[in-house]
């Protein structure tokens, strides 16, 4: 128990040591793009940095895996370097029960991760897409799922012609759902907003859909919100079109990624986002990933543990190094692949988390025991 401890606190302190290394890295590297990026918007150092620090936790987050093969690997090593590794397999120990030690920190790290850096790592991404969008295009469009109801807002462009036209504004869109390729909405209701005088129509339609450069709205009905008695102004019509600049694409992308989600909220967005009648297939991809992001992170260590946990000397340990860290690239690619072809339908979600770190542990596991047999 006691070895177990040590070996784990060594672990720990390495993985906290790359993590701080890489972390500083990442927020000089990105604070350079965020100037670059923004340099119209005169945003300054202070604004930059700000917009850097918000950033930067998704991309630790995503290769927080990464950091853990690393870790890892600087852990066996120094064990290797100062012949700990020798007593310790001297005693009896086996090389899986030495790595047991390592490998559970690594799933509780894990688990802190998802548990804690993940919803941190979710209101960091909002903010930032927030105020990239501020910046960008004023806050234009927004689209949320409710209970009941699929809510979206648009700005409403601007149309020159010989009579006049819409002024610019905005339009909320109220729908209680809409289809999976989000370009068709059900009972939906259209309140247009001018800039000068606030909410001036309303329209309800029963089906509104989404054709290039316009709403297609069938059986509306149409409130003039200016007039006195608007009920008595109403007017009814078979077919009506109103402009907008979205796109079915731009629809489904407001969702916003589900890395922009806490994992806690997920199931409730899933099941909000399948009564609207919109495919959740991205986000159960996700949050069986995020499940088992603890195993992954586990795997890891096993795959620097096959390379690396023996007396090493010479050319032999560069090579064995980068194999170990070749193996981990390996493995993270291969978690992203499954996560695109769960998120094309082509896998299903529980077999595109959990398949790789699975995988994974059995090829380190068999590797251990194979070196263990001598």
């Amino acid at each position: 128990m006691i070895l177990s401890t040590y070996v784990a606190r060594r672990f720990l302190r390495m993985l906290v040591m790359i993590a701080l290394i890489f972390g500083a890295i990442l927020f000089l590297i990105d604070i350079v793009e965020q100037i670059r990026r923004f340099s119209d918007e005169n945003i300054g150092l202070s604004g930059a940095a700000g917009l850097s620090l918000l950033n930067i936790t998704a991309s630790f987050y995503s290769i927080l895996p990464l950091i853990t093969v690393l870790a890892g690997i600087a852990l066996f090593l120094s064990l290797s370097r100062s012949s700990e590794l020798v007593a310790i397999r001297a005693s009896g120990r086996s090389a899986i029960r030495v790595l047991c030690a390592p490998a559970v920190t690594a799933i509780l790290a894990g688990m802190l991760a998802v548990a804690v850096l993940n919803p941190v790592v979710a209101a960091t991404t909002k903010r930032y897409d927030d105020a990239v969008e501020r910046m960008r295009s004023g806050g234009g469009q927004t689209v949320s799922v409710g209970d009941n109801a699929v809510w979206l807002r648009q700005a409403l462009p601007v149309q020159n012609g010989e009579n006049g036209g819409e002024t610019e504004g905005q339009v909320v869109i109220r729908a209680s759902r809409a289809s999976p390729d989000a370009t068709t909405l059900y009972d939906a209701t259209f309140m247009v907003f001018s800039p000068e005088s606030g909410p001036t129509r309303r329209i309800d339609a029963a089906t509104a859909r989404l054709t290039r450069g316009a709403w297609e709205l069938t059986d509306t009905k149409e409130w003039p919100l200016t007039q006195p008695n608007p009920e008595a102004m109403a007017r009814k019509a078979p077919l009506l079109e109103l402009p907008t600049d979205l796109t079915a694409a731009r629809i489904r992308d407001s969702f916003g990624r589900p890395e922009a989600i806490p994992v806690w909220q997920l199931p409730a967005f899933i099941r909000g986002l399948e009564r609207a009648g919109f495919s959740a297939q991205r986000h159960k991809v996700w949050l069986q990933m995020e499940l088992a992001r603890p195993l992954l992170m586990a795997a890891m260590v096993a795959i620097a543990a096959v390379f690396t946990m023996r007396h090493m000397r010479g050319r032999k340990m560069g090579l064995l190094v980068l194999g170990a860290f070749g193996c981990g690239i390996g493995l993270f690619f291969l978690r992203n692949l499954a996560q695109v072809l769960g998120d094309n339908g082509g896998i299903p979600p529980a077999l595109a988390g959990w398949a790789p770190p699975i995988a994974a542990l059995l090829f380190a596991y068999g590797a251990l025991l194979r070196l263990e047999d001598g």
